[in-house]
C-alpha cells in the first residue's frame, strides 16, 4: 500500500510548482495579459465607453483621439469599444472549445491507453485521420459546412483541436499504466474506471494543463481566421477577425483599424504560449526551482 503515495510524491508539491511558475518572468507576463484580457472581456459591457454597434456618421474613419483613443472605423463606430467586444467572441470560443475538446479527447486517450487493443487501433485511426489535415484547413472545411455563427465556429474548433488531447492522454496513459501504483490499485480490487479517473487522472493533470493553454492559444488564432473569411460571427457583432477583414481595404487612409485587432491577437496567443511554457516548467517533476 505504499507505492501509492511514494508515486504521487514524485510530483511538485503546490508550493513547490508556484515558485517555479513565479520565478519564470515571462510564464507570469502571460498569466497577467491574460487576467486583464479576461477581465476586460467579462466587463466590457460596463468599462465599455460606447455602443460596439452604434453608427456615428460624422465621425467616420477618424484617428484617436480624446474621444475614441483607438480612432473609429468606417461606420464612425469606436474601435476601442470593439475590441474590448471582441476579446468577448475570441476568449469565449477559445474557452469552450478547448474545453470541448479536453473533454472529448481526454475520455479517448483514457480508453486507448488503458484499454489498448482492438479499441486502441481503432481510435488511434480515427486520431490519425483527423491529424492528417493541417489543423486551419480541416478548420476552415468543418466551418464551412456547419455555415457561419458562433456556435459552429466553436464546434469546428473543438473538433480539430481533440486529436491533440487525445494524444497526449494515451502517451500519459501508456506510461503511468506501468507504474507500481496502478499496480497496487488493481490488486487491491480497484476497478478500471476508478484506476483511471482517481489514480492515473490525476498524475497526468499537468499534461493537460498545459496543453490547455497551449490549445486555447490556436483556438483563439483559428477563431480569428474563421472570422477573418467570414466563417465565424457575423457583423455587427464585432470580432477581431472580422475587424481585420474590413481593415483591409483601409490600410493606407486609417491603419489603425487593422493595428488595434492586429496587436491584440499577437498579444493574446503570445499570452497563453507564455502561461503554457511557464506551466510547463512549473509542472516538470524533473526541474529545478531557481
Amino acid at each position: 500500500m505504499t507505492a501509492i503515495p511514494v508515486a504521487r510524491a514524485a510530483r511538485p508539491g503546490r508550493s513547490k510548482t508556484f515558485r517555479r511558475f513565479t520565478a519564470n518572468r515571462l510564464g507570469v507576463i502571460g498569466l497577467v495579459v491574460v487576467v486583464v484580457l479576461t477581465v476586460m472581456a467579462l466587463l466590457a459591457p460596463y468599462i465599455a465607453p460606447f455602443d460596439p454597434a452604434k453608427q456615428d456618421f460624422s465621425a467616420l474613419l477618424q484617428p484617436a483621439s480624446r474621444a475614441h483613443w483607438l480612432g473609429t472605423d468606417e461606420l464612425g463606430r469606436d474601435t476601442l469599444t470593439r475590441v474590448m467586444y471582441g476579446a468577448r467572441i475570441s476568449l469565449s470560443a477559445g474557452l469552450v472549445s478547448v474545453a470541448l475538446a479536453l473533454l472529448v479527447g481526454t475520455l479517448l486517450g483514457l480508453i486507448s491507453g488503458f484499454v489498448g487493443g482492438w479499441l486502441d487501433e481503432l481510435i488511434g485511426r480515427f486520431i490519425d485521420a483527423l491529424l492528417a489535415f493541417p489543423f486551419l484547413i480541416l478548420a476552415i472545411t468543418l466551418a464551412s459546412v456547419l455555415g457561419p455563427s458562433l456556435q459552429n465556429t466553436m464546434l469546428a474548433i473543438a473538433i480539430v483541436t481533440t486529436p491533440a488531447f487525445a494524444r497526449v492522454t494515451r502517451a500519459q496513459v501508456l506510461a503511468q499504466r506501468e507504474l507500481e501504483y496502478v499496480q497496487a490499485a488493481g490488486a487491491l480490487g480497484a476497478g478500471s474506471g476508478r484506476t483511471l479517473l482517481r489514480h492515473i487522472l490525476p498524475n497526468i493533470s499537468g499534461a493537460l494543463i498545459v496543453q490547455t493553454s497551449l490549445a486555447i492559444a490556436e483556438a483563439v488564432l483559428a477563431e480569428s481566421t474563421l472570422s477573418f473569411l467570414g466563417l465565424g460571427v457575423q457583423p455587427p457583432t464585432p470580432s477581431w477577425g472580422s475587424m481585420l477583414n474590413t481593415a483591409r481595404g483601409y490600410l493606407q487612409t486609417a491603419p489603425w483599424l487593422a493595428l488595434a485587432p492586429g496587436v491584440i491577437i499577437f498579444a493574446t496567443v503570445l499570452a497563453f504560449n507564455l502561461l503554457g511554457d511557464g506551466l510547463r516548467d512549473a509542472l516538470d517533476p524533473r526541474g529545478k526551482t531557481k
